[in-house]
């Protein structure tokens, strides 16, 4: 518990523990520790937590990924291509470079997406884990009082 806490209030440990949970969801396999070591010291948040709570939220990364990629399909339907798998598969064999092109757009409209669902996402799991951090404050306080 200490390496949880170290020296963050308990606001602060919640939002850092919310952060890595929502980078962990974002719709880009392969980008997340990076994204969230990153933001741990830019922000000077707790290393272990962001990076605990992001890994924890990896297996939401990949049951979120078409979901994200259909919302993304779906805000932005005139200019986004037709999330079809037989489609996709046709276009990549006619036109490789294309179809690259195309699905970059894929998945920038479903970081958009992630996004939109994010940002109230990590405002709610912050004020939902700001109290358990609280007692989990106070707790390791009584236990390092009692030692």
């Amino acid at each position: 518990m200490d390496w949880l806490r170290s020296g963050l209030a308990p606001r602060q440990l919640a939002f850092t523990l919310a952060l890595g949970f929502a980078i962990g969801c974002i719709p880009l396999l392969g980008v997340t520790t990076g994204i969230c070591a990153l933001l741990a010291l830019a922000l000077r948040l707790n290393m272990p937590a962001i990076q605990a709570a992001n890994w924890l939220a990896m297996p939401f990364q990949v049951l979120l990924l078409i979901p994200f990629l259909r919302l993304g399909q779906w805000l932005f339907t005139n200019s986004s291509p037709v999330f079809n798998r037989g489609q996709i598969l046709s276009q990549i064999e006619a036109a490789p470079w294309r179809a690259a092109m195309q699905m970059g757009g894929l998945l920038g409209h479903g970081l958009l997406a992630w996004l939109l669902i994010a940002i109230p996402g990590l405002l709610l799991l912050t004020a939902l884990l700001t109290p358990l951090m609280h007692q989990v404050s106070k707790l390791t306080t009584v236990e390092a009082g009692g030692d």
